[in-house]
């Protein structure tokens, strides 16, 4: 099974060889890496260029945003399976792909996610949160639970058939997106009980209270983009879901 791991960046110089080498020492033997980078200027670009020969394609050029650039590695990609890995971000394990295409191969399954820990952006060894998944219940998206985006990894075919990130949302595109599939589309989706990714804080939706904001109506707005109305206590119970991460 081949897996494509995408990366998209901007201006990451000092984070984006530890993402490349926890990317590339994966054990795994058929993994395509693709990094879009958004026209970087901090030196990132020479960087990508040094790994020129591992990676299977390096676009860098102005992009749209975020989700805009997700989308770029999606069309390219050529992989069985897609999985996205964030400038800053680890892998937990060279065996991380290995445990994923094994839970694929043996669930026959669409869309595999794994659990993630939260942790210092200036200090990897800190961990602020754990986000333990649990397992899939398509219901639990009325309690305004989802899977950890960065630990789930989906079919390209699923991607080919319900189509890309939603670009007209700017930060909760990847809530939309597993809302579609996960419950709009009923995937098959397996939840795969081992922390597979290092997740630096700091991101675009976990910034501000303007940002935080912005989030929660975007992921109200996500059920209505599919045809649904969201529980009156959606945001409450998403943002109480994020509280409990810290007792973990």
């Amino acid at each position: 099974m081949k897996v494509s791991l995408i990366t998209v960046c901007r201006n990451v110089a000092p984070l984006i060889r530890e993402t490349l080498d926890s990317v590339l020492g994966q054990t795994h033997s058929d993994i395509e890496v693709i990094v879009i980078d958004g026209a970087s200027t901090d030196g990132t670009v020479d960087i990508l260029n040094s790994y020129a020969d591992r990676l299977a394609y390096v676009i860098s050029e102005p992009d749209k945003g975020i989700y805009d650039a997700m989308n770029k590695g999606l069309r390219i990609a050529t992989g069985d399976v897609i999985g996205f890995v964030n400038a800053g971000d680890l892998l937990m394990t060279p065996k991380v792909i290995v445990q994923v295409v094994a839970a694929f191969e043996q669930g026959g399954v669409d869309a595999v996610y794994g659990d993630i820990i939260m942790v210092d952006e200036n200090d990897i060894t800190n961990v602020k949160r754990t986000w333990l998944s649990g397992a899939f219940d398509r219901d639990r998206f009325k309690q305004g639970w989802m899977p950890p985006h960065i630990a789930t990894f989906i079919r390209k075919e699923v991607y080919d058939r319900f189509g890309y990130f939603n670009t007209d949302l700017r930060i909760a595109a990847d809530y939309e997106i597993l809302f579609r599939f996960l419950y709009k589309e009923r995937i098959p989706t397996v939840h795969l009980p081992v922390i597979l990714v290092r997740f630096r804080l700091g991101g675009m939706s976990n910034g501000s209270i303007r940002h935080v904001l912005r989030a929660n109506r975007e992921v109200r707005r996500s059920w209505r983009l599919n045809g649904y109305t969201a529980p009156p206590l959606l945001v409450t119970r998403k943002l109480w879901s994020k509280v409990m991460q810290f007792f973990h």
